[in-house]
């Protein structure tokens, strides 16, 4: 399942703005991944400017790998931005689904629900729809 969020911001805007947004809320961008110019070096164009982000939270990072290291299959957390439609989409991977994978305790599945949410206000702080 995703969390996805439309937005009427330009995709140029929120590129400018991912980092400092994500900082604010704990998170920093590893890496980003421009799909549209890694394919055409490739020889593989495709016409959708599409944008991948790596995002990391190191605290939520070492909690979540000291107590369970197969839950970094899933890290670091990914944020995919393209447009469709002459609107901006933001959409992440919904933890929720991540977590009934796992048997976790309680308490762990709190504390990812909370940086879930810190994900999704990210998300949303581009919604112009609301």
């Amino acid at each position: 399942m995703l969390y996805t969020v439309t937005t009427d911001t330009d995709l140029q805007t929120i590129k400018n703005e991912i980092a400092t947004k994500a900082k604010e809320i704990g998170f920093g961008v590893l890496k980003e991944y421009p799909f549209k110019d890694i394919l055409k070096e490739k020889g593989h164009p495709i016409e959708r400017d599409i944008t991948v982000y790596e995002l990391c939270n190191p605290v939520a990072a070492q909690e979540a790998l000291s107590k369970h290291p197969e839950v970094s299959v899933y890290l670091p957390c990914r944020i995919s931005l393209y447009e469709h439609d002459g609107k901006a989409i933001l959409s992440t991977i919904g933890v929720e689904d991540i977590l009934k994978n796992f048997d976790l305790d309680d308490a762990f599945k709190t504390h990812m629900s909370d940086v879930f949410d810190k994900l999704k206000k990210l998300l949303s702080s581009w919604d112009t729809l609301k």
